[in-house]
């Protein structure tokens, strides 16, 4: 295993407001932002430090590029990190490569979100979720048929997103948290609030809102591009996304 010099973040202040804004991305550990769409490691290390504890069960059905599982490790949660993509449990399992005072468990499998049988009902301390906003990214360009980066028809995708909902309400213990950032887009230059589109489904299965956080986006690609073009054609640039914390009373 690799001995990383910096472990931890500097200076790092656990946020106590609804917006949360990271102008920096993580640069401890084995972060980094090459894994297109990846959230920011803030945003998980101030998720796991407020809505879990240490030795506790966490569950990252989209595992993506590794962030919350490198988190994990640093901060002595057990973790199962499950993802649909092949290269995102690889990606995975290469960032937890690396020596810290802490050995958790943390499993990392390849597995469709929209069915946790593998998984007990109520035998998860915390849930993280960073799904894609719908084909904003396509992570496999259909080479996985069950893929939701696919899925261009957003209410085809929140039906698909139901299904997640509700096995991520069915394996979370009673009273625990489940965080999810969601994004906004648009179609045909019209907003569409995808974020809360997918917010009522989540509502729908049984989980109660407990927080609503604006998180401010950061170095979006092609920003001067996209200014030129939103002068052009008179449209906002979207810049912040959604982190809502469901609860399952």
């Amino acid at each position: 295993m690799a001995k990383i010099k910096k472990l931890h973040p500097e200076e790092f202040e656990q946020e106590c407001t609804t917006v949360w804004s990271f102008r920096r991305r993580g640069n401890w550990a084995t972060h980094n932002s090459k894994y297109r769409g990846n959230w920011a490691p803030e945003v998980v290390r101030n998720s796991l430090l407020r809505y879990s504890k240490e030795k506790d069960c966490v569950l990252d059905p989209m595992i993506g590029g590794g962030t919350t599982a490198i988190e994990c490790k640093l901060l002595n949660r057990h973790l199962l990190a499950l993802d649909i993509n092949p290269d995102a449990v690889e990606l995975t399992k290469t960032a937890l490569n690396f020596e810290c005072e802490y050995n958790p468990k943390i499993r990392v499998e390849l597995n469709d979100a929209r069915d946790l049988s593998i998984l007990k009902d109520e035998s998860i301390d915390f849930i993280l979720n960073h799904p894609p906003y719908a084909d904003i990214i396509k992570y496999s360009e259909k080479q996985i048929e069950q893929d939701l980066s696919n899925i261009h028809d957003l209410e085809k995708f929140c039906d698909e997103m139901e299904k997640v909902a509700y096995e991520l309400y069915r394996v979370l213990k009673k009273d625990k948290y489940c965080a999810i950032l969601m994004g906004d887009t648009r179609r045909n230059k019209m907003y569409q609030p995808l974020a809360f589109m997918v917010m009522q489904r989540f509502l729908k299965v049984g989980f109660e809102l407990k927080e609503d956080i604006v998180k401010h986006q950061h170095n979006c690609k092609a920003t001067g591009f996209w200014v030129n073009k939103s002068k052009e054609a008179n449209f906002l640039l979207i810049m912040h996304e959604h982190l809502f914390i469901f609860k399952k009373i």
